[in-house]
């Protein structure tokens, strides 16, 4: 066949696939990087959320769900408070909304078809059995029974939140859609065919808002570092803004999620030694003015997980302005992973 004929079928597919429909095609990857910018706002971004809640009915009877058996924490609360500390350390910049609500009485399905029941899932918690294995909650089937493709291809949700419980196997975060990358966790398989990028979070209930705090804050480090991946040097503010005394002495900023300024090793956020920090400086970005300080745990809550993450994502940078192609409001590519 020659190159011309090639080509006058491909076209001739194409036409008849927007006749008949086919699937989307992923957006064109841009290789222009946006002009640097001094006034360009920061907006604020309204992400549509579809949640899911697994609730199980333990007990017929009486109607009592999981998490009240448990005296575990009521998922829509979490939910709430989890909203609520994003919106305020945000100043404004990060907005949840519910779209639609889903409470399901169930134990997921597993990759291998396994569910739990009742009795079989508190023998688990009890720990006369060991936890199910393979321990990772079919995604595909998730996506299938609630068409969340389709649903985020036409904008009627952007991202998912699911809550459930300890051993369901869902990722603390997980990227789908054509370009999908990793974001703490593989990127979900077979979601090519949407066009936009979207989260799906996985909490627990049984678990705090801190904890719902560090899932997202591990999904900001995974955004961040492909936003700022073609940058290097003094160029990548990023890994400026990741810096601890450990690894950069006399050098630190805000730190990472496992390592505040001072710390020594994982979760060490209750440390006490005093090491200079340019975190307060970070509140002047992009001007920064040499503010270094002494500071120690006292400032992001001695060791309490909750104001730690918080004090962390405050410092997120969110003004206006673009510098080497990067808005200067970073949660806009926090929160909608399709703005990169």
């Amino acid at each position: 066949m020659s190159k011309s004929s090639g080509g006058f079928f491909s076209s001739l597919l194409d036409f008849l696939s927007s006749i008949f429909g086919g699937k989307p095609k992923p957006p064109p990857v841009s290789t222009t990087v946006p002009a640097d910018n001094a006034n360009e706002p920061a907006q604020s971004i309204t992400s549509k959320v579809l949640l899911l809640i697994y609730e199980p009915v333990m007990d017929p009877a009486t109607g009592k769900k999981l998490s009240e058996q448990m005296n575990w924490n009521r998922p829509d609360d979490l939910a709430n408070a989890y909203s609520g500390d994003l919106l305020q350390v945000s100043g404004g910049k990060a907005r949840y909304q519910i779209a639609d609500r889903v409470e399901l009485n169930e134990f997921p399905a597993m990759l291998d078809g396994f569910r739990y029941t009742p009795s079989s899932f508190m023998d688990v918690m009890r720990g006369t059995t060991p936890p199910h294995s393979p321990a990772q909650v079919d995604y595909q089937a998730i996506l299938t029974r609630f068409n969340i493709l389709q649903r985020v291809t036409n904008s009627q949700i952007d991202e998912v939140w699911v809550f459930a419980f300890p051993h369901a196997g869902f990722y603390e975060s997980a990227m789908g859609g054509a370009g999908a990358y990793w974001c703490n966790a593989p990127a979900l398989k077979d979601t090519q065919s949407c066009p936009r990028k979207f989260i799906t979070m996985g909490f627990s209930y049984e678990r705090g808002v801190g904890e719902m705090l560090e899932s997202f804050s591990h999904r900001t480090e995974s955004i961040m570092t492909k936003t700022f991946e073609r940058l290097s040097g003094d160029a990548n503010l990023w890994q400026r803004f990741t810096r601890y005394d450990k690894i950069a002495p006399g050098k630190a900023a805000i730190g990472t999620v496992h390592y505040a300024p001072n710390s020594e090793r994982d979760y060490d956020w209750n440390n006490q030694r005093m090491v200079p920090s340019e975190c307060y400086d970070w509140f002047n970005f992009p001007r920064f003015r040499g503010d270094i300080r002494q500071v120690n745990a006292s400032e992001w809550g001695n060791g309490e997980i909750r104001a730690h993450h918080n004090w962390w994502l405050e410092h997120l940078p969110k003004v206006a302005g673009r510098i080497n192609g990067v808005h200067n409001n970073w949660w806009q590519y926090v929160i909608d992973p399709n703005r990169i």
